[in-house]
């Protein structure tokens, strides 16, 4: 299973993004040593949604972020990420919408929503939260120590 993180941006090129680069960088490359994960950012929604109608065999599984979804634990979120392992999944994609939030046709298209909490995460800050928690829970999955249970 491939996962990819998108991110709906428009980049300003600012030293705070390089650092929020790195570190979503560091997550996915953590990450990839149990699946093929990676971070791509996108200008629009449009973009991401003509993403999910390429020819490939089976369509991604789009998993919106938005206050509005379901919060999940860590540990909750490993199982999602495993039941998609057990099922074949082919891609799932994890997406943190734009700063106006998703237009009522993404969230539509959305196989799941879900919610990082209740607090709101700049853009930035919510990429690195995601690229870590995907780390995360491959960890719990693999029985690694860097999940401690809290």
């Amino acid at each position: 299973m491939k996962i990819r993180l998108v991110s709906i941006t428009k980049r300003k090129g600012s030293s705070k993004e390089s650092a929020v680069d790195e570190l979503t960088a560091e997550y996915v490359k953590r990450a990839a040593r149990f699946a093929a994960v990676e971070a791509v950012e996108l200008a629009t929604e449009e973009a991401l949604l003509k993403s999910l109608d390429r020819a490939g065999r089976t369509a991604p599984v789009f998993v919106a972020l938005d206050s509005r979804g379901k919060q999940l634990s860590s540990e909750e979120l490993a199982g999602f990420v495993r039941q998609h392992l057990e099922r074949g999944t082919q891609e799932l994609i994890f997406a943190i919408g734009p700063a106006d939030g998703w237009t009522s046709a993404a969230l539509a298209r959305a196989q799941q929503t879900l919610s990082l909490g209740k607090i709101t995460l700049p853009h930035e800050l919510a990429r690195v939260v995601l690229a870590e928690q995907v780390y995360r829970a491959f960890t719990i999955l693999n029985n690694h120590p860097y999940h401690g249970g809290h």
